[in-house]
């Protein structure tokens, strides 16, 4: 038996809209604020297109702490999956401080999880994200890895394979390598930042 090919997406500026508060971009809280990025059916659109099984894999540790309640989000994803391609949303509700965090990012264990479940090859997978937590977890499980520049800057101590604008261009360049637009870098070593 073959093994699927996937694209993990992170979930915040990535998939979604980030949402301003106080000045700092962070998750919707309500239903009512979550909002698909504009291109980003289309992107879904062409990755499935071409064999790719689209897993969302995100952290919402807001709901450990108890700032939040696992119904929302609950209903956040089922919108998602109602309205996207996506096959499976993996997600870890652990706080940052939590010392069993084997499922959240930067950890692999929600990419793992899903290989195991759904008989992904994570060789031949992506993990595209906007934060050093995503490309650290893409890098650790096997995948490539592709940094959405979401306007969020912070220190990436792994440098992703490219980056791109949007989910779009991303599906571009991951589809058509030869032909990616431009503004998406390659940057094909790992480099520590200092």
């Amino acid at each position: 038996m073959s093994l699927s090919r996937a694209i993990f997406l992170d979930r915040d500026g990535v998939v979604n809209r980030l949402v301003d508060r106080a000045g700092k971009p962070v998750s919707p809280r309500t239903l009512a604020e979550l909002e698909i990025v504009p291109g980003v059916r289309r992107a879904c659109s062409l990755f499935t297109m071409e064999g790719y099984l689209l897993v969302v894999a995100t952290n919402q540790p807001d709901v450990g702490r108890g700032l939040m309640d696992r119904s929302i989000v609950d209903s956040m994803h089922a919108e998602l999956t109602r309205t996207l391609p996506i096959r499976r949303i993996e997600v870890s509700f652990d706080p940052e401080d939590s010392p069993a965090a084997r499922r959240r990012k930067p950890a692999p264990g929600m990419l793992l999880d899903s290989a195991v479940s759904l008989g992904i090859d994570l060789s031949q997978s992506w993990m595209i994200g906007d934060s050093w937590r995503d490309i650290e977890c893409g890098r650790r499980a096997g995948c490539k890895t592709l940094r959405i520049r979401s306007g969020v800057e912070q220190p990436f101590r792994i440098h992703p394979d490219l980056e791109a604008e949007t989910l779009q261009e991303a599906a571009e360049a991951i589809l058509h390598p030869r032909h990616h637009p431009a503004g998406i870098k390659r940057s094909w070593q790992p480099v520590l930042s200092k």
